[in-house]
């Protein structure tokens, strides 16, 4: 193995953990989300003599005015907050943790790696769907939801990954997923771009998905499977295989699973139309297109 451990100091440590633990069970309590999340955002960017300040009515000025709001979620609105088919009930509580997590990732001890590591899993446990233990979620990671994403144990994702959980999204035991990985669960018409389909994506258990690469909506990438750096995936990935290329083509199996894989130059079905999401918009939807265009051919636009 090429890794160590690593320990903090034991006043760090108990300071560290009496921390996440006081975090996490406030989010385990009845207590409103909203105010755990603006109370820890409060401390963690160091703003607290400010913000009782401002809270006593005392005089503060209009930047430091936005900048202490902020740190109230339900002061933000984050881009999936437009998407007009999402779970409104759901997407409540999810906004304000999923504020907590890019907010904690702006502050200086985002790069204290066992520290941020720590407290990133302990908020995956009350914002995903599911996640298992032992998973390490590093800095810049975003998703659109994060209450569509159900993750395996032993999961890590490094810097600067997308996963988007307009759909569904389910990473599998022991996935490596490296940085600048994007990984979708919904996809545009090609002519209405405003006309959005959602899918279920699926990456099983112990794949790796290398540097840059990207999976498309609906996908399944098989267990044990790799994807090459920069390699877009538009359909799925055969267990056991390695992929590379735009669009990413098997070129190998990897060896010792030979006798276990589909061959190289067999016929892999994709699955990816059966993995469509239907849903309903509200009747009373008041809906608006950001292009406002006009989408006949014959129109000249």
């Amino acid at each position: 193995m090429t890794k160590r451990h690593v320990s903090l100091p034991v006043d760090a440590e108990e300071g560290l953990k009496a921390f996440i633990s006081g975090v996490d069970n406030r989010l385990s309590s009845d207590e409103d989300t909203c105010a755990v999340v603006e109370d820890v955002l409060v401390d963690l960017h160091g703003d607290r003599e400010a913000y009782e300040r401002w809270q006593a009515g005392e005089d503060v000025s209009a930047a430091q005015r936005v900048r202490l709001q902020g740190y109230d979620p339900c002061n933000a609105t984050l881009e999936s907050e437009y998407y007009a088919e999402k779970d409104e009930d759901a997407f409540k509580r999810s906004k304000h943790l999923q504020w907590l997590w890019r907010q904690f990732d702006a502050t200086p001890m985002a790069d204290n790696v066992d520290f941020a590591l720590r407290f990133r899993q302990m908020l995956a446990n009350h914002l995903f769907d599911e996640c298992g233990d032992g998973c390490r979620f590093f800095k810049g990671i975003t998703f659109t939801y994060g209450h569509n994403i159900s993750v395996g144990d032993n999961v890590v994702i490094h810097d600067d990954a997308h996963l988007d959980d307009r759909g569904r999204l389910t990473i599998g035991d022991r996935v490596s997923i490296s940085d600048g990985v994007h990984i979708y669960s919904h996809d545009h018409d090609i002519v209405d771009q405003t006309a959005v389909d959602n899918y279920h994506t699926t990456i099983e258990d112990d794949v790796r998905i290398t540097f840059d690469a990207m999976v498309r909506a609906g996908c399944k990438v098989g267990e044990n499977s790799i994807v090459g750096a920069r390699s877009v995936v538009q359909s799925d990935v055969p267990a056991h295989h390695v992929v590379v290329g735009q669009p990413a083509q098997s070129v190998r199996i990897k060896p010792g699973w030979e006798d276990v894989a589909e061959p190289l130059d067999g016929d892999h079905p994709d699955g990816r139309a059966d993995r469509q999401i239907e849903y309903d918009l509200p009747d009373d939807l008041d809906q608006f297109d950001e292009f406002q265009r006009d989408l006949d051919p014959t129109s000249g636009r």
